[in-house]
């Protein structure tokens, strides 16, 4: 004869078929099925697993599906427990389907729904830079600006990844609660992809806020543009993927204060645009009448820092260039030169400048590589 024995346990309802006659059969008990959000729950918190564990047998199948498909997890080495991976979505309603055997061989199958909490608050990503299919220099940040504070930042940056097809060592730094940024330890490897994602779908950022959806982006590493500014020697020099194209005279900062003092060290290019209208705006100088003031048209203007210092050209300093400084503190060039410089660069491309006692600040546009490495993994949540 044959009979049906229902068994209730957490979270589930199983239903164990058993064959035999009268009281004979197999004497080996059957396997029990927990799973983890319980059966009925409508808040669980998604950024929480799915756990599945089997007792008295082993699990077989585990199938989790949402109104999107399969959810993905992983058994452990016995058997016996399976994990979904990564977070669930806020506001989303699933189910669960899992058998387990006995040492008998007899199934058991247990089945459960739950969804997950709509959340009080959210947060997602606000920018990304570089923008998507953007060829970059080999210098070039990540960076990533979120719509709203993130307070838990070790959990937000656990679902931050950057894949590269040519390998490289990198760590995202934070610069306050809404911006971080991934710099490598060297500089990219050139002629590559790079793609970034978020998966920020049921990450908890801060108290009863999560991420509601994921991101992703792709740009491209175009050849090693990497140049050299001697403002003691005033000469500039270009060198394409490691090898020395072109050299030119040039004309930095007239120093005296430090505001007409280029930024020493290591610059990434920001962006470039021609004309740009420079004044002395930016040290408070309005006023026509004030001997410091000025307002020049500039062409080919190549940005390397967000205190307003550009690689530009400066016809009316062609005097000047390989012989002294006479600039506000931007790098003044010949301009057939700093057109070809113009039409070459990209953000991202390393702009080195040597000679000046004022040193470029690391949050001053893309002067990140200003950090040694131990001190950019210390910015880190995660490090």
């Amino acid at each position: 004869m044959k009979r049906r024995v229902m068994l209730a346990v957490t979270g589930a309802t199983l239903l164990l078929s058993t064959t035999g006659c009268g009281l004979g059969g197999s004497s080996s008990s059957p396997a029990t099925v927990t799973i983890t959000p319980v059966n009925g729950a409508a808040d669980s918190r998604p950024d929480q697993p799915i756990v599945v564990k089997a007792a008295k047998g082993r699990l077989r199948d585990v199938t989790v599906r949402d109104a999107g498909g399969q959810v993905a997890g992983t058994f452990d080495k016995g058997h016996v427990q399976w994990t979904s991976a990564g977070t669930l979505k806020p506001a989303t309603k699933y189910t669960v389907t899992a058998t387990a055997k006995n040492s008998g061989g007899k199934t058991t199958t247990a089945n459960s729904a739950f969804q997950t909490l709509t959340p009080k608050q959210t947060f997602g990503v606000a920018d990304i830079t570089p923008m998507p299919g953007e060829t970059v220099g080999v210098g070039m940040p990540l960076i990533v600006k979120f719509s709203d504070p993130v307070y838990n930042k070790a959990n937000v940056e656990r679902a931050l990844s950057v894949t590269s097809s040519k390998h490289a060592e990198g760590a995202w730094h934070w610069f306050g609660n809404q911006e971080a940024v991934y710099r490598t330890k060297d500089y990219w490897q050139p002629h590559q992809t790079v793609t970034f994602t978020a998966h920020l779908a049921g990450v908890r950022g801060a108290q009863d806020t999560y991420g509601t959806k994921d991101y992703s982006r792709s740009f491209t590493i175009g050849d090693s543009h990497i140049s050299a500014v001697d403002v003691k020697t005033h000469q500039m020099t270009v060198a394409v993927d490691g090898r020395t194209v072109k050299t030119a005279a040039i004309s930095a900062g007239k120093g005296g204060e430090r505001k007409y003092t280029t930024t020493n060290g290591v610059h990434a290019v920001m962006g470039k645009q021609s004309p740009v209208t420079m004044t002395s705006g930016w040290m408070g100088v309005t006023d026509t009448s004030n001997p410091n003031y000025y307002s020049l048209t500039v062409y080919q203007a190549v940005q390397i820092s967000s205190s307003g210092e550009y690689v530009h050209s400066a016809p009316w300093s062609v005097g000047s260039q390989g012989r002294e400084n006479v600039s506000h503190g931007c790098v003044n060039a010949p301009p057939s030169f700093a057109k070809w410089f113009y039409d070459l660069s990209n953000r991202g491309d390393i702009v080195k400048v040597t000679g000046t006692d004022r040193e470029l600040e690391p949050d001053n546009g893309f002067g990140y590589w200003q950090l040694s490495w131990a001190d950019w993994v210390k910015g880190s949540a995660l490090r």
